[in-house]
């Protein structure tokens, strides 16, 4: 046995013994000895393989496989730009995380700086967006090289579960195929693993003791997890959840609480952040505040990048009376305000939004198809703010039992709102679908989120595909442009070369390149129909016009606004 097989073949057994279950491939030469490793791990099902030609794909399939299960995912590159087009994803796993585990194929040292092909500086090539680098140098036929591998690929996917993406730069010399021999000079095989290596509690800020006196509303942004909503309901607050919070759901979370802030903010006198919330202006006019007590729930990722000289930063909010399983308050006073006001305002938003072909009513259906233990992912630009004003999830599970990623035991909601790019959705969607051990999956996505990752529908036929409907809100260009500043009439003549960016792609066409089943709904009755489940990955285009986007949003707001009870 070959240098670079011994050490191929001691990488992928240190993944699986290490916990990994899931690995993604991009085909390439100096990568071939991981490939034939990882092949015959799939081959002894110790892991399951996807394999995928766009790199900036497969990054983003491992971010999705890893959102949803929660444990590191493997996405090994050969070297040159392929490593590079790993970055994106390694952004946004690290703004979320996602413990992503970039493996990169490397030219040995000797090949390095001196013009070699396909040979570019690979070293630290993430930057401070990894958690860790490691650099594993080409190995020579001798002993004792095992223990410094295996402990390289350990400490990684350790790194990772504390909360982010890592990098391990592996270099390999020719030969990089199997020989005829198969000698070494010891066995491959690692001394007994102690596990999956559990991420360690280590020291966190500390708990803070809250008293039940100011007006408090508890924010959970991305990822905030299901404490968020059980520290709501025991405390008798309002929770102001993202979609992609994984604790939208209950008695006390309110679906329209962009449209009430504008009204009801200005009472609240302290908030309680879980998770990072990045989705919404005015949750971000809330936090700014300097008048309101601001407590921030941080975990692994602290929110030094916000800056905000009155926050007080804590692991865990525990005050006396605020106990796990404690009995719902009858909703008065404080909270019931609240729920009044989006009682009142989910009213005006149904008036408003009526049998109207729009982003908002298509997510509500996208939503309500979802079943108890579905998948649903969302495109981070309009898409995840249409679903933000859907109706909170009707989880059935109760608010003091613990759920996590990939459980399959009650609803998921997805979105890459680390970095809020929209590269990679696609595949993102199907990783986690892939994932995911539950009900059937749904992504909702605009045309140009969906045209960005096109490459997310080119899957090999001995490639795993999941059941996922990707629903498209197609308004040929970039819709969300039309609510911002540069949507305002002062702006028409550039705005529409600059920002809304017609292409007129034939979506059906596209999907007919990749053998991908297509439907056009034209109507809501005809989305229904077609959100019906199916076998399989599906796409589902609904046209919608971008011209009156910008005129449906003040409508909304001017309907809450006048429907709130005074």
């Amino acid at each position: 046995m070959n240098p670079s097989t011994a050490l191929a073949v001691v990488v992928v057994d240190e993944l699986v013994r290490g916990g990994v279950r899931e690995a993604v491939l991009s085909p390439g030469s100096r990568s071939a000895p991981l490939a034939l490793a990882l092949h015959a791990a799939d081959a002894q099902r110790r892991l399951r393989l996807h394999v995928r030609i766009d790199e900036r794909t497969a990054g983003f399939l491992a971010l999705g496989l890893a959102k949803a299960s929660g444990t590191p995912v493997p996405v090994v590159t050969t070297s040159g730009t392929a490593a590079v087009n790993l970055h994106p994803a390694v952004v946004e796993a690290a703004y979320a995380g996602v413990p992503l585990v970039a493996i990169t194929a490397d030219r040995p040292a000797e090949l390095r700086r001196v013009g070699a092909n396909q040979t570019i500086d690979q070293e630290r090539l993430y930057g401070r967006a990894v958690v860790s680098y490691a650099d594993i140098p080409a190995p020579d036929a001798s002993s004792g090289q095992l223990p410094g591998w295996r402990s390289a690929v350990a400490t990684a996917l350790l790194d990772a579960r504390r909360g982010g993406p890592v990098q391990l730069n592996i270099s390999f010399r020719d030969p990089l195929l199997p020989e005829g021999t198969q000698t070494w000079p010891e066995p491959l095989d690692g001394d007994p693993h102690p596990g999956d290596g559990d991420q360690p509690a280590g020291d966190g800020p500390p708990v803070t003791l809250l008293d039940p006196g100011p007006r408090t509303v508890v924010v959970a942004g991305d990822g905030a997890g299901w404490e968020a909503r059980r520290v709501a309901e025991a405390a008798s607050w309002p929770l102001l959840a993202e979609p992609a919070s994984g604790a939208r759901s209950g008695p006390n979370a309110l679906a329209t609480y962009r449209l009430l802030l504008q009204e009801l903010g200005p009472q609240v006198e302290r908030v309680v952040v879980f998770g990072r919330p990045t989705l919404s202006r005015p949750v971000t006019r809330l936090l700014d505040r300097l008048d309101a007590e601001l407590i921030v729930v941080a975990r692994g990722n602290p929110w030094s990048d916000l800056r905000r000289p009155h926050a007080v930063t804590t692991s865990a909010v525990a005050p006396s009376w605020v106990t796990p399983g404690a009995a719902r308050a009858v909703p008065d006073g404080w909270l019931g305000r609240w729920l009044d006001a989006d009682r009142a305002a989910c009213a005006a938003v149904a008036h408003v939004l009526g049998d109207e072909v729009s982003g908002p009513s298509l997510a509500r259906l996208v939503s309500a198809a979802v079943p108890p233990q579905g998948l649903l992912v969302a495109g981070s630009s309009a898409s995840i703010r249409d679903l933000d004003l859907a109706d909170p999830w009707d989880d059935p599970l109760p608010p003091g039992e613990p759920t996590g990623p990939g459980a399959g035991e009650h609803r998921l909601a997805l979105a890459n709102r680390g970095a809020a790019g929209i590269d990679g959705t696609v595949s993102t969607a199907v990783g986690a679908a892939l994932a995911h051990q539950g009900g059937h999956g749904y992504a909702l996505v605009g045309d140009l989120t969906f045209l960005h990752d096109g490459t997310g529908l080119v899957i090999g036929p001995d490639e795993p595909r999941p059941d996922l409907t990707i629903v498209v809100n197609n308004d040929d260009g970039g819709g969300i442009f039309t609510t911002l500043e540069q949507g305002a009439r002062e702006h028409a003549t550039p705005f529409e070369r600059l920002f809304g960016t017609p292409h007129g792609v034939d979506l059906a066409a596209w999907c007919a390149a990749t053998h991908t089943p297509y439907t056009l709904a034209t109507s809501l009755d005809g989305l229904r129909e077609a959100l019906c489940p199916r076998a399989g990955i599906s796409v589902v285009e609904v046209r919608t016009d971008r011209a009156g986007r910008r005129d449906l949003e003040q409508r909304l707001a001017a309907a809450v606004t006048a429907a709130i009870p005074r």
